[in-house]
């Protein structure tokens, strides 16, 4: 049987996405790491990622890029444990945290990155980004739902309440983010709950990154901004 590649940084949290859903469904597979500085242009990785971007998975000579795809690709190929919820409006809650993380969230958080770790920011963008990641907080905290306002009543997890979806492994590792950039969660109390109880499972202690490469990369940051900022 062929054994599954994921060619990865560790610090992307695209490719610890993809990361958190192998280990999830206990699938096994090989790590390449990518540095990113230089890595992800050589031509033997432009053959099977034409837009030099992490991650790639590759099942034998079939390679998939975009994160969203490779996760339905495990979650079709490796049916159980299941990481997307039968139900149609559960799918469709699941569904809605996974586009929503990644096409209003994740841009609202990079000003806030490039100020936290880059020392330097718009104050204009950095605003207009925390509104949008407060509007996204308050959409998420009321998919975890209320039973004083809902049918769902309080759930542990996105579209279920019983086990973690491909949501919550899109969603999770940008959200336990927010207070390392400035932007507490205490105004909401489920996702707090949520953050730390995912934080709290084996796979996400396993992809988080070393304090090392955390520092590294606020290094490389700065370097980056000083262009910028002169």
């Amino acid at each position: 049987m062929t054994v599954l590649k994921l060619y990865h940084n560790p610090l992307s949290t695209n490719s610890r996405r993809v990361w958190i859903a192998l280990l999830e469904k206990k699938i096994e597979f090989e790590l390449v790491p990518l540095k990113l500085n230089g890595d992800q242009f050589q031509p033997d990785f432009l053959a099977i990622s034409p837009f030099h971007h992490v991650p790639v998975l590759a099942d034998g000579d079939f390679h998939i890029i975009e994160t969203l795809a490779i996760l339905d690709y495990l979650e079709f190929k490796y049916p159980a444990p299941a990481l997307l919820p039968p139900d149609a409006k559960d799918l469709a809650i699941a569904r809605m945290v996974q586009m929503v993380t990644v096409n209003e969230l994740t841009p609202a958080m990079s000003p806030l990155v490039r100020q936290t770790f880059g020392g330097a920011g718009d104050e204009e963008k950095l605003e207009k980004g925390r509104q949008q990641v407060a509007a996204v907080l308050r959409f998420f905290e009321d998919l975890l739902g209320d039973s004083l306002r809902d049918s769902f009543a309080s759930r542990p997890f996105f579209g279920s309440s019983s086990a973690i979806t491909l949501a919550d492994v899109v969603a999770g590792v940008s959200v336990p983010w927010l207070p390392e950039l400035g932007v507490s969660l205490d105004d909401y109390p489920k996702l707090q709950a949520w953050s730390e109880r995912l934080n709290s499972r084996l796979s996400w202690q396993q992809t988080q990154a070393s304090p090392e490469l955390v520092e590294a990369f606020k290094a490389q940051m700065k370097q980056l901004m000083k262009p910028q900022q002169s």
